[in-house]
């Protein structure tokens, strides 16, 4: 089950921060201490679209339920991964920022903690719950220093999804091991070709790069193919120009029915998915097979009814190394003690009590945690058959390697790069000024 599968793949995320394993400072003051020393009436979170964490309705049910509770209420707005940096970064600029940021370590941490914007939330990180989160997702929420800058909430693995009407249409399912979910890197050509003699003339995957929305997708993909890797094992730089990552975009790049799209990110790819123009996506997790496109037309469903199977990414051995997702919240340094104190006691409602299995079923993720505060939490999926089958995939965690320095300029250096390839490019010659590029960027 979950459980046991989660042990294996936060074995492989220890690596995520290895400056920052220990177990921190232990917090000095009780959660409900902190609690009591907020005197704001109302506060502000932005939310990316973190499973239903993007959809206002079900988040009202949490910011109502800790209104009534606290008496502060929560003003809402809910970004994409189209523009949402672009908001928050004009928003600090402009001395605006939220109070609340709900998203990932590559951000709360390795951006705008790592800039100074952050507040230290060690002191509601009480020594019970470091106890209780995988210390491979709490360290990947600190920085060098061991300063909490995100709470962590939920976590995944990222995968891919394929439509099953389709590759039986074409012949390819028998590629597919809807057992194990995985398959090899040689079945994975033989159901593109295959793909491609029964829909000849269209795009069936895109290796979407109109932005970074999504990019875990694209990185997974070239990444498994031939073993390669996306960063060096300490996080200290990129390594996107290794044989097996050229071999495996040369590849992408002469598949017939792939196509580098430059007009696509990651969202739109899965709405092209959805109503079956595109049989294959990269951009894919549990929160899609549960509810594709948030379009609420059953789980595992596309627009006309036909099955979505979720698959790992190709590997030559069929085991590959899936990108990790972590999101919780982190609170902006916006220099007033009382809304700072309001927004951990948010956090603490959500992510430290009895409240925390709902706001992460909301997230339609797994907790980052077995017990919450001793209270058993493990089986909160048990009644859910998709998420158990989903939990197979959690063993092929690999790296948490989004915490990398220079990362928010690696990101854009390797969608420029991608565009650049599917323009014909070079492509031992793009990669190579791309990595110097994200290697070399401030």
């Amino acid at each position: 089950m979950f459980k046991k599968a989660s042990t294996i793949a936060l074995t492989c995320l220890m690596a995520a921060s290895l400056t920052a394993c220990s177990s921190g400072a232990t917090a000095t003051a009780t959660a409900s201490a902190k609690a009591s020393s907020a005197s704001a009436t109302s506060i502000t979170l932005w939310t990316y679209p973190i499973g239903q964490w993007g959809d206002e309705a079900s988040v009202k049910k949490l910011t109502d339920a800790f209104t009534a509770d606290t008496g502060i209420s929560v003003k809402v707005e809910y970004l994409t991964y189209k523009d949402g940096d672009d908001k928050v970064n004009t928003a600090l600029s402009a001395g605006q920022a939220p109070d609340l940021i709900m998203e990932g370590p590559e951000r709360l941490v390795a951006n705008w903690g790592a800039k100074g914007y952050m507040v230290d939330l060690s002191d509601i990180m009480d020594s019970k719950s470091q106890s209780e989160i995988y210390p491979s997702v709490l360290s990947a929420c600190k920085d060098s220093s061991g300063k909490v800058y995100e709470y962590p909430l939920v976590m995944t693995a990222h995968c891919m999804a394929v439509n099953v009407d389709a590759f039986k249409e074409a012949g390819a399912d028998k590629y597919l091991d809807l057992t194990t979910h995985t398959w090899t890197t040689e079945n994975f050509k033989k159901a593109m070709a295959a793909l491609a003699a029964k829909y000849p003339d269209q795009t069936n995957a895109a290796i979407y790069c109109a932005g970074q929305g999504g990019d875990q997708g694209t990185r997974a993909i070239v990444n498994n193919l031939y073993g390669g890797t996306f960063t060096k094992a300490d996080h200290t730089g990129y390594t996107w120009d290794s044989a097996a990552n050229i071999k495996a975009l040369t590849e992408l790049y002469n598949t017939a029915g792939i196509k580098f799209d430059s007009s696509l990110v990651g969202g739109d790819e899965i709405a092209l998915f959805y109503n079956e123009t595109l049989k294959v996506a990269f951009c894919w997790n549990i929160a899609q097979q549960l509810n594709p496109n948030s379009a609420n037309t059953g789980e595992g469903k596309t627009i006309n009814g036909q099955q979505i199977a979720f698959m790992s990414f190709p590997s030559e051995t069929g085991k590959s190394q899936l990108a990790g997702g972590i999101w919780g919240f982190g609170v902006f340094d916006n220099k007033d003690d009382s809304r700072t104190a309001a927004a951990k006691q948010f956090i603490t409602w959500m992510a430290n009590s009895t409240h925390t299995q709902d706001a992460v079923k909301t997230a339609k993720y797994f907790p980052v945690r077995d017990a919450v505060q001793g209270t058993d939490i493990s089986k909160m999926w048990a009644d859910n058959k998709t998420m158990q089958d989903y939990s197979v995939l959690m063993q092929y965690l690999g790296d948490y390697y989004q915490v990398t320095k220079n990362w928010a300029n690696a990101r854009t250096a390797w969608w420029n790069m991608l565009q650049e390839i599917g323009t014909g490019a070079d492509i031992a010659t793009t990669v190579a000024k791309y990595n110097t590029q994200a290697n070399t960027a401030s």
